[in-house]
């Protein structure tokens, strides 16, 4: 005999029960293993490894991630890079640049992914990364686990490049060129040149290692910018910054360095082995378009007075005599050599085939221009500008500079604006509590700088200052210099075109070129070309920065022309985070309403922000945030 039904239905309910209460503990187990097993870590990377090759080969999926945490809708911070991409530079990528042409080394110069190409994700430290030695102590000695790259130690240990030494990297102050010490090398140039007292302040050094040199420099009062490729030495330029000295990627390849005419007093290359008389001598010439007139350009190594390099040491000579330049003088294998002040010795034919500048060429736009293979005249810039004409350091930080006064109603705005930064410092400091004195605060950027008027105001603190200047904004970079500061053109919003040709039903991209100087960069399709715009990474390693300022962060990235663009905010302040050392701090002066957007974007980029009101004397509507980076670590097991 069967069940009575309702012992039959009493059966189904047990049993559903049973299923219910099976689930529910299913559910509790596999949770706990995924929180505190191995497997749930392995697991858990290898989604985020998902997410973010699926936001970099999906456009629409990165889009709609940007457009989430642009609303403020992405409750979880954004997801970290893997552990391989703790040194990434997205302009500088080795495997990407490998594949590119040779030719006057184009493949190691800048060349930056489309927005597509990149994954949204946040660099992660190196395991065991520490908060960095302060400055001054950091000039001598770094922690090993904040770049644990031992290349340089193990090839230049002997030369007094750096060493390790237990848990740090120590710097003797060696080079290839100078294993006794930068010190001891300083002071033999100083019997040819005016290294004190103020007659030079800015330099540039070429291919400049671990930047002992520039280092060295700072006690004689001269502020050094080194410049290095990403190369097989791995993270020189890093190095450098990690030390508290100015410092950035760059290589002398096919274009312009990102400095306007007649920036630096003084021009160093210690065995850089970039070929100056090459290609028409068209690397010395940009050395010419750089060095202020009555400046000095020491060349220290190949090919001066160099075994088997004869030829190369006599082009050298050469070249320099068809500049005019005055020899002072060749101490074993360093050259020194003094730039000729006015226009009139300047030459028309060579055996170089030198010529001089067509009176129209800018001599000071170089944001991704093409060099050139004439010669900059001195008098195509208005003004007193060479040695000896100029205000000495520290007077000229100051005084209002010819270049500012050449510009409209310039007199005025330059005065303004050190009034104007002055007073804002200052509130910074005394309302704000921002300890920029701080030893833990060394390296700075302010990525809209203007006439430098935030870095003169810090000029008595102990730090230097990256100031920026976009190249679609007045180009004022050189009124800096000038003021015996230093800086960089850095659009971070930049237009380009694709060169296509229609070949046999398919699409084949034959080149890629950057337009300088625009803001258009709306889509223009026709038959031979697509425009658009990207964001532009710095160039820069990982974790290079403690603070990092911005006025009108919205301008550096808006498209007057289009409510749309293909850089977007939460792409700039990824960067950002990028060149931040963990608890470093950001400050951004906008509208209100800018702000607020940014405030939503901070927390996805797991900063810690705040909104204050701007200094009571400041007219319009601006108020600042202030921001800071944590330091965080990956999970185990996350790569």
């Amino acid at each position: 005999m069967g069940l009575p039904a309702s012992k039959r239905n009493n059966q189904r309910q047990w049993s559903l029960l049973d299923i219910v209460t099976a689930a529910f503990f299913g559910i509790v187990l596999l949770f706990f293993i995924l929180l505190f097993t191995p497997l749930g870590d392995s697991m858990a990377a290898s989604g985020r490894q998902t997410l973010l090759l699926s936001t970099a080969s999906d456009p629409r999926q990165r889009q709609r991630l940007v457009t989430l945490v642009e609303s403020g809708h992405h409750l979880q911070p954004i997801e970290y890079c893997p552990a391989e991409a703790v040194a990434h530079m997205p302009c500088e990528d080795p495997r990407r640049n490998s594949q590119l042409s040779r030719e006057m080394n184009f493949y190691r110069e800048r060349h930056c992914p489309l927005p597509e190409e990149t994954p949204l994700c946040l660099i992660p430290p190196p395991n065991g990364y520490r908060i960095s030695v302060p400055w001054p102590e950091s000039l001598h000695k770094i922690w090993h686990a904040n770049m644990p790259y031992n290349k340089i130690a193990d090839r230049k240990g002997h030369q007094g490049w750096m060493k390790r030494e237990g848990e740090y990297f120590t710097f003797p102050g060696g080079g290839t060129m100078f294993p006794g010490g930068a010190g001891q090398y300083i002071e033999k140039l100083s019997q040819y040149i005016p290294l004190s007292g103020g007659t030079l302040r800015t330099a540039l050094d070429m291919g400049c290692g671990v930047a002992s040199f520039g280092g060295t420099l700072l006690s004689q009062g001269i502020l050094a910018l080194s410049f290095a490729p990403r190369d097989s030495h791995k993270s020189q330029i890093q190095f450098a910054l990690e030390r508290g000295v100015p410092a950035f990627v760059a290589m002398l390849g096919t274009r312009r360095l990102p400095f306007p005419a007649f920036s630096f007093d003084l021009m160093h290359c210690s065995r850089c082995l970039i070929p100056f008389t090459a290609y028409n001598a068209t690397y010395f010439i940009e050395v010419d378009r750089l060095l202020r007139p009555g400046g000095y350009l020491v060349i220290s190594g190949p090919p001066v007075q160099w075994p088997k390099q004869d030829k190369e040491w006599a082009d050298l000579q050469a070249v320099a005599r068809a500049l005019c330049y005055e020899l002072i003088a060749v101490d074993g294998n360093t050259v020194i050599w003094k730039k000729p002040v006015g226009d009139s010795c300047l030459p028309s034919q060579n055996e170089f085939g030198l010529e001089l500048c067509d009176e129209s060429e800018p001599p000071s736009d170089a944001w991704y221009y093409k060099l050139k293979k004439c010669v900059t005249r001195p008098s195509s810039v208005k003004g007193d500008n060479a040695l000896g004409t100029i205000s000495k350091w520290p007077e000229k930080l100051t005084k209002v500079p010819a270049r500012a006064i050449a510009m409209k109603n310039g007199l005025d705005v330059f005065e303004a604006d050190a009034r104007r930064w002055a007073r804002r410092v200052a509130y910074y400091r005394d309302s704000l509590n921002l300890e920029l004195k701080s030893p833990a605060v060394r390296n700075i950027m302010d990525m809209n700088a203007f006439f430098g008027g935030f870095a003169a105001a810090l000029a008595s603190d102990p730090v230097w200052v990256m100031n920026v200047i976009p190249a679609r904004k007045p180009l004022t970079l050189d009124v800096i210099y000038d003021r015996g500061l230093i800086g960089v053109y850095h659009d971070w919003l930049v237009s380009f075109f694709v060169y296509i040709m229609l070949s046999k039903q398919r699409l084949e991209i034959h080149a890629i070129s950057l337009v300088s100087y625009t803001s258009r960069c709306q889509h223009q399709r026709s038959n031979f070309y697509i425009g658009s715009c990207r964001c532009e990474p710095f160039s820069t390693y990982p974790r290079t920065y403690d603070f990092i300022h911005v006025s009108g962060i919205e301008s550096l990235i808006k498209r007057p022309e289009s409510s749309k663009s293909r850089c977007s905010l939460v792409d700039l302040m990824v960067e950002m985070d990028r060149i931040l050392r963990p608890e470093g701090k950001v400050l951004i002066r906008d509208s209100p309403e800018v702000l607020d957007k940014v405030a939503r974007m901070a927390h996805a980029v797991r900063w810690s922000s705040s909104i204050h009101d701007k200094e009571p004397e400041s007219h319009g509507r601006e108020k600042i945030l202030v921001a800071t980076k944590p330091l965080w670590k990956m999970p185990s097991n996350s790569h």
